[in-house]
C-alpha cells in the first residue's frame, strides 16, 4: 500500500508542475508567434511590391512596343472615297504603317543585347539613312534616364506601305531566328509598327479643283468636294485603351472606328479627262492664255459632267509649285505685297514702307507668305470663284428677257448702223457694233446669229431698266447659285439696281459688258434658256453611300425656277442652232449633230489696255439638249485686239462636246464621218487642226465676226466691274 501512495504523489507532484509550465510558455509562446506574424506580413508584403512593380513595368514596356503611350491609342477611321458617276475612284484612303523605335524597351535591359540588335537591324535594312545615327544617338542619350522619363515612341519611317512593312517583318523575325540558333543574346526588340491612313488620289491632277485635297491626318479638307462634304468623309476615330487586370496582365477595351461615307460625285470620268486634255493642249501647244476654263453640264437636271481649268496641280502634293509659273523672284514679289497688307492689318491700319520690311520679317517669312498666294490662286476653282465680264454670250439672256415682257417679237426689226450714240448731258459716247459700217436691218435670229450690238441695245432700251433687272436676277445673275463647292463667288454687288442702270450702263449691260458674273452663274443660266425654262441648282454631287457602300442619300436635281417660257427656249434654240450653221460659231459645228451656241467677247478693264476675255456656250442636241459646254479664255497670248477672237474659245469647246457626245452615247440627228471617232490617230488630229488654223488665218471675215463687239476707250468703266 505504501508503494502505491507514493505513485499517487509521484502522479500529483506531475500534474502540479504541468499546471504551472503551460501557462509560463504560452506567455513566450504568444509573444513569438504574433512575431513570425507580423514578419511574415511584412516580408510578403514588400515581395508582393516588387514583383508588381516589376510586372508592371514589364507590361507598360510590352505596351509600349504595341503603342505610342501607356494607357490608350487612337484608332483612326476610314476616310470615305470620292468616285465619278460610274465609280471611278477619284480619291481614296490607303492603310500605311509607321515604323516605331520604343527607346524604353529596347534600354530595358543593363546590357546592349536589343540596343545592338536593333541599331545593326536598321543599318543594314535601310542602308545609307541618316535616320539610324539618329536611333543611335537617342538611345546612347535615353540609357542616362532612369526609367519613368524614357521615351516609348519615335517615329522612323512614315506610310510604309503592307508589302514594305511584311519584307521589314520577316527581315526581323529572320535575323531573330538566327541569334536563337546561334545561341546569341542579342536581340530585335523595341521595334513595331503602326497603322494609319493615308489619303491618295489616283488621277493626280484630275478635277484636282473639284476634288480638292485632304489635311495629312485626314481630319480636314481644303477646297472641293473633300471640304464641302468633310462632315460625310471623315467619320469617327475609335480608341484602344490599355490596362493591367489584377493578375498584371495586359488587357485592352477597343472603341472601333467608325468609317467616313463616300461620295458619289456627278462627274464624268472621261469628260472631265477630254476637257482637260483640251485646255492643256490649248494652254502648251496653242497661242495659250493668262488661263482658260470649262464646265460641262447637263441642262435637264443641274449635274456637273466635268469643270477644269488650265490651273492645276497634284493632289498628292498640293503645295508643290511649278517653279515656271511661281520662280522665287515672283514668290518673292507675292510674298513683299503680302506682308505689307498684313502688316497693315496687324497694326491698325498703319503701312510700312517695303524698304523697312526686312526690320519686320525675315527672308524666310517673307518667302513663305508669297508661297501661300501662290497656293490660293493654285488651288483655286476658277469656274466658282470668279468672276468677270461675259461679253455676248449674255445676249440670248437679253433676248429672252425682252421676249417674256413683249418688249420685242422674234420678228422685231432694228437697224445697225454700226454704232450709237448716247448722251448724259456732258459726256457723249459712240458704243458701236464689231461690225463698223453696221449690220442694216435684223430681226432677233439675226441679231444673235451676227452678235448685233446695236440690235441688242435697242431690245434693252424697249424692255426697259427695271425689267432688265428683274430678269438679270431671275436668270440667276447676282444671286449665288448654291452648288455644293465651297468659295462660290458673291456677285450681288457686281450687277446694277433699276435705280443705277442708266442709259448708258443698260446699253452695255444688253450685251455683256459693265456687270460681272460667274462661269457656274451662266451655265446655269443658259441651261434654262435651252431646256424649256426650268433653272435646276448645278451640283457634283450624285449619291452618299455608307462604309458598306449602302446609298443613304440620293441628291435629286432641284428645280429652283422657271425663267422663261417653252416658247421663248424653241426661238432661242432655233436662233443659236443657226448662230452655228451660219453665224459666228460656225467652228463649233460637229458634223452629223445639230450644235446650237453663242460666241462672247468681252474688252476687260482697264479698257485702256486692250485685253480681252472670249467664251463660248454650246448645247446639243439642239432639239433636246442633254449636254452642255461653256469655255472660257482670258486674255489670250497675244497683244491687244488679235486676243478678241471668240473662235480660240469655240474650237476648244467644240473638241470638248464631239467627244463628251461620243461617251454619252448621244445619238446623231444626221451623217457623221466614220473617221472622226474617239479612237481616231492623234498626229491626223493634229494635222486637222492645222489646217482648220491655216484657212482661219485667211479668212478675215471670218475673224472679224468671231470678234462680237468693240467698247472704245472712252466708254465709262463702272467701279462695279473691277477685277477680283
Amino acid at each position: 500500500m505504501r508503494i502505491s501512495r507514493n505513485t499517487e504523489e509521484e502522479e500529483k507532484r506531475k500534474r502540479r508542475q504541468t499546471k504551472i509550465l503551460p501557462f509560463y510558455m504560452q506567455e513566450k509562446l504568444m509573444v513569438g508567434f504574433v512575431f513570425l506574424i507580423l514578419l511574415f506580413a511584412v516580408l510578403s508584403s514588400v515581395i508582393f511590391g516588387m514583383v508588381r512593380k516589376n510586372s508592371e513595368e514589364y507590361s507598360r514596356i510590352v505596351l509600349g512596343q504595341r503603342q505610342s503611350g501607356y494607357g490608350s491609342r487612337s484608332i483612326q477611321a476610314r476616310r470615305g472615297d470620292i468616285l465619278d458617276r460610274n465609280g471611278t475612284i477619284l480619291a481614296t484612303s490607303e492603310k500605311v504603317y509607321n515604323l516605331i523605335v520604343d527607346p524604353r524597351a529596347i534600354t530595358s535591359r543593363s546590357d546592349d543585347r536589343y540596343e545592338k540588335a536593333v541599331v545593326d537591324a536598321l543599318r543594314e535594312y535601310f542602308k545609307g539613312d541618316e535616320r539610324v545615327d539618329t536611333v543611335s544617338s537617342l538611345l546612347e542619350e535615353q540609357k542616362k534616364l532612369s526609367t519613368g522619363k524614357k521615351s516609348a515612341y519615335f517615329k522612323f519611317k512614315e506610310d510604309m506601305s503592307f508589302d514594305e512593312k511584311d519584307a521589314f517583318q520577316k527581315f526581323m523575325d529572320e535575323k531573330n531566328a538566327a541569334y536563337r540558333k546561334s545561341g546569341n543574346k542579342y536581340e530585335i526588340k523595341g521595334l513595331s509598327f503602326e497603322d494609319k491612313y493615308k489619303r491618295s488620289y489616283p488621277y493626280k491632277e484630275l478635277a484636282c479643283n473639284v476634288i480638292g485635297f485632304s489635311s495629312q491626318d485626314n481630319s480636314g479638307g481644303t477646297g472641293g468636294v473633300e471640304q464641302y462634304y468633310n462632315n460625310d468623309l471623315i467619320g469617327t476615330n475609335g480608341r484602344e485603351y490599355g490596362y493591367l487586370d489584377s493578375d498584371t496582365k495586359l488587357q485592352s477595351v477597343i472603341r472601333e472606328a467608325s468609317d467616313g461615307d463616300s461620295i458619289v460625285t456627278t462627274l464624268n470620268f472621261n469628260i472631265q479627262r477630254t476637257a482637260e486634255k483640251y485646255l492643256q493642249e490649248w494652254q502648251k501647244e496653242d497661242v495659250g492664255s493668262k488661263m482658260a476654263a470649262a464646265i460641262v453640264m447637263n441642262p435637264k437636271n443641274g449635274e456637273i459632267l466635268a469643270m477644269a481649268s488650265t490651273n492645276q496641280f497634284d493632289l498628292n502634293h498640293p503645295r508643290e509649285l511649278d517653279k515656271t509659273l511661281y520662280p522665287d523672284a515672283l514668290l518673292n514679289e507675292y510674298g513683299k505685297k503680302e506682308a505689307l497688307a498684313k502688316y497693315k492689318r496687324e497694326h491698325d491700319g498703319k503701312e510700312i514702307s517695303e524698304d523697312a520690311l526686312s526690320t519686320v520679317y525675315t527672308p524666310e517669312e517673307i518667302s513663305s507668305l508669297g508661297a501661300q498666294v501662290a497656293w490660293n490662286q493654285m488651288w483655286r476653282n476658277v469656274a466658282v470663284s470668279d468672276t468677270y465680264e461675259p461679253g455676248s454670250t449674255a445676249k440670248p439672256f437679253t433676248i429672252a428677257g425682252a421676249l417674256e415682257e413683249n418688249a420685242i417679237v422674234p420678228s422685231t426689226q432694228f437697224t445697225c448702223d454700226g454704232y450709237i450714240k448716247i448722251s448724259d448731258g456732258v459726256h457723249t459716247w459712240t458704243i458701236r457694233c464689231h461690225k463698223r459700217d453696221g449690220h442694216g436691218t435684223l430681226d432677233a435670229e439675226q441679231a444673235l446669229m451676227q452678235s448685233c450690238n446695236v440690235y441688242l441695245m435697242d431690245t434693252a432700251f424697249q424692255e426697259g431698266a427695271e425689267n432688265f433687272v428683274k430678269y438679270q436676277h431671275i436668270f440667276g445673275f447676282g444671286e449665288k447659285t448654291g452648288i455644293d463647292l465651297p468659295g462660290e463667288a458673291d456677285t450681288k454687288d457686281l450687277i446694277y439696281t433699276a435705280d443705277t442702270l442708266g442709259k448708258t450702263s443698260l446699253a452695255t449691260n444688253s450685251f455683256g459688258q459693265n456687270y460681272n458674273v460667274s462661269m457656274i452663274q451662266m451655265a446655269a443660266g443658259f441651261s434654262s434658256i435651252v431646256n424649256g425654262g426650268s433653272y435646276y441648282k448645278p451640283h457634283v454631287v450624285k449619291q452618299i453611300l455608307n462604309a458598306n457602300g449602302t446609298v443613304i442619300k440620293d441628291v435629286e436635281p432641284e428645280l429652283v425656277r422657271v425663267t422663261n417660257s417653252k416658247s421663248t427656249s424653241d426661238f432661242l434654240k432655233e436662233a443659236l442652232y443657226q448662230t452655228v450653221e451660219q453665224g459666228t460659231g460656225r467652228p463649233a459645228k460637229i458634223q452629223g449633230y445639230h450644235v446650237g451656241g453663242k460666241t462672247g467677247t468681252a474688252q476687260k478693264l482697264p479698257r485702256s489696255e486692250k485685253n480681252y476675255l472670249v467664251s463660248f456656250c454650246g448645247f446639243a442636241p439642239v432639239e433636246d439638249p442633254e449636254l452642255l459646254v461653256y469655255v472660257i479664255v482670258d486674255t489670250p497670248n497675244l497683244e491687244g485686239e488679235a486676243q478678241a477672237s471668240a473662235s480660240f474659245a469655240t474650237k476648244i469647246e467644240q473638241k470638248i462636246m464631239k467627244d463628251a457626245l461620243q461617251f454619252l452615247n448621244i445619238p446623231p440627228q444626221g451623217e457623221t464621218d466614220p473617221e472622226d471617232s474617239l479612237n481616231k490617230n492623234l498626229e491626223e488630229e493634229k494635222k486637222e487642226n492645222a489646217k482648220e488654223a491655216d484657212k482661219a488665218e485667211g479668212n478675215s471675215e471670218d475673224e472679224k465676226q468671231d470678234s462680237d463687239e468693240e467698247v472704245p476707250d472712252n466708254l465709262p468703266e463702272s467701279t462695279k466691274n473691277e477685277e477680283n
